[in-house]
């Protein structure tokens, strides 16, 4: 090989590390968009719950007064019931939101890509 050879080589490696990179750049900011949008999607779908279990315990709550006569029953009442929820969640954390969560971050960043 003379020196003009080396430096089509050269030339040839520096093009396909900087595809390579590109694709690797292009690639990140395409999981990011998937993780960042998930994310917003959860924040949402959470802000919403929120409001509707607020409402479905006033509800609980209204009915629940009227049938003890007393408000502070049914208030005391709603709260036990929201505490047991609480405590089922923390209970059942890893299962209702560590393993979806690290699965569906472990499929995003590590499943092989289908056009190679």
């Amino acid at each position: 090989m003379n020196e003009i050879d080396y430096k089509k080589l050269f030339n040839e490696a520096r093009k396909y590390f900087s595809l390579e990179w590109d694709y690797t750049k292009l690639t990140a900011v395409e999981k990011l968009a998937v993780l960042l949008s998930a994310v917003a999607f959860v924040a949402v779908v959470i802000i919403i719950a929120t409001f509707v279990l607020h409402h479905v315990i006033a509800a609980l709550i209204s009915v629940l007064a009227s049938a003890l006569g007393c408000t502070w029953g049914a208030h005391l009442i709603a709260a036990v019931v929201l505490l047991v929820l609480l405590l089922v969640v923390f209970a059942f954390k890893k299962q209702l939101i560590v393993d979806p969560v690290a699965r569906f971050i472990s499929k995003l960043f590590l499943k092989p890509e289908d056009n190679e």
